[in-house]
């Protein structure tokens, strides 16, 4: 997520600048052969290039509309799980008698968070971190996940025996929800806690249980690839249409020009059509930065700093000193 007041222009045409040189050869080419060459028959109606631009524009709007559904949902799931790991500290302290127990079953929960947070960040084939052009940003920031291992960062709140158990988990962050499960039911049986306190616990475990699926479906179903793909196949066929189709409007202005620009002023095809085809590839580029909100790009949602929130906070209820700073952004970037 960027946390600074917005991205810099710079900042997109170095992101895009590889886009930039095709679409500068796109436009070269035609204005080459029609001026250099004397193709005059090569040109496409305005009429024809303007209906396929707005059927593009329509379908970058929808595509964008729809990611940037999925990242505000993102986004709403990983502040409900910050609110109810709230008020999962709160219950483990008030409802529990043995301190124990509380610190036991507020450990396993930042174990919980920790091991979602992880299962979010795997790397999934749809997911576009991988291209160039993100690669290269990525350099610009850190993601923890790729720093620290998912066992060394469990280690931290659980036992050696539960540990292993966890890691051999195909889904650690359920496996971990149900020990607490049987955990809080072992409070239970032994009189630690009434049964009201324990139907209020497994409400709890239940609303952490939603969000986790939440998040799940997010991450493990992606954008749907026809769209995706179908709003690329238009987007290339317009940035290559559209030097054909300016090629006649800028040589009618010829009649227009004078001095040194006179019979030349076709060569203007190329700084315009790269303007306006660059718009829409941008717009793709930044709709696929932001599908994903979880896969470590410069957009995600910031689940590793909500779970150094969640560690602090429920810390803190347990009358921890010795507490972990919050993540400090890097180039305004922060995960």
């Amino acid at each position: 997520m960027n946390v600074g007041r917005g991205y810099r222009l710079s900042e997109f045409m170095v992101w895009t600048r590889r886009e930039i040189y095709v679409l500068v050869a796109l436009g070269l080419v035609p204005v080459c052969l029609y001026q250099l060459a004397h193709w005059r028959w090569l040109s496409v109606p305005w009429t024809v290039v303007a209906l396929i631009g707005t059927a593009t524009a329509f379908i970058v709007s929808f595509k964008n509309t729809q990611t940037h559904g999925r990242t505000v949902e993102a986004q709403q799931v990983w502040t409900g799980i910050l609110n109810a790991s709230r008020a999962w500290g709160l219950v483990s302290r008030d409802y529990v008698k043995s301190e124990a127990a509380t610190r036991e079953l507020v450990h396993r929960h930042l174990a919980w968070v920790t091991a979602l947070r992880y299962q979010m960040r795997r790397h999934r084939a749809w997911e576009s971190t991988n291209r160039r052009t993100n690669a290269e940003y990525q350099r610009r920031y850190c993601v923890p996940e790729q720093e620290t291992a998912l066992e060394v960062e469990l280690a931290r709140f659980l036992d050696a025996d539960e540990l292993r158990a966890v890691l051999a988990s195909r889904n650690k962050a359920t496996a971990l929800l149900a020990q607490q499960s049987r955990t809080i039911l072992k409070l239970f049986q032994t009189g630690e806690i009434p049964i009201n306190f324990f139907i209020e616990m497994e409400k709890v475990l239940k609303e952490l249980l939603d969000h986790q699926g939440r998040s799940e479906r997010i991450k493990n179903f992606p954008y749907p690839r026809q769209y995706a793909i179908i709003n690329t196949f238009f987007i290339r066929f317009f940035c290559v249409l559209l030097p054909f189709g300016l090629l006649k409007e800028f040589d009618a202005l010829n009649a227009l020009a004078s001095g040194w620009m006179q019979g030349h002023m076709v060569w203007l095809v190329v700084p315009f059509s790269v303007a306006v085809s660059w718009m829409y590839t941008t717009l793709e580029q930044v709709g696929a930065s932001t599908e994903n909100p979880f896969e470590g790009g410069a957009n995600d949602v910031p689940i590793a700093q909500i779970n150094r929130m969640v560690e602090i906070e429920l810390r803190e209820l347990l009358g921890d000193a010795d507490l972990p700073p919050l993540l400090r952004p890097r180039n305004n970037i922060i995960l």
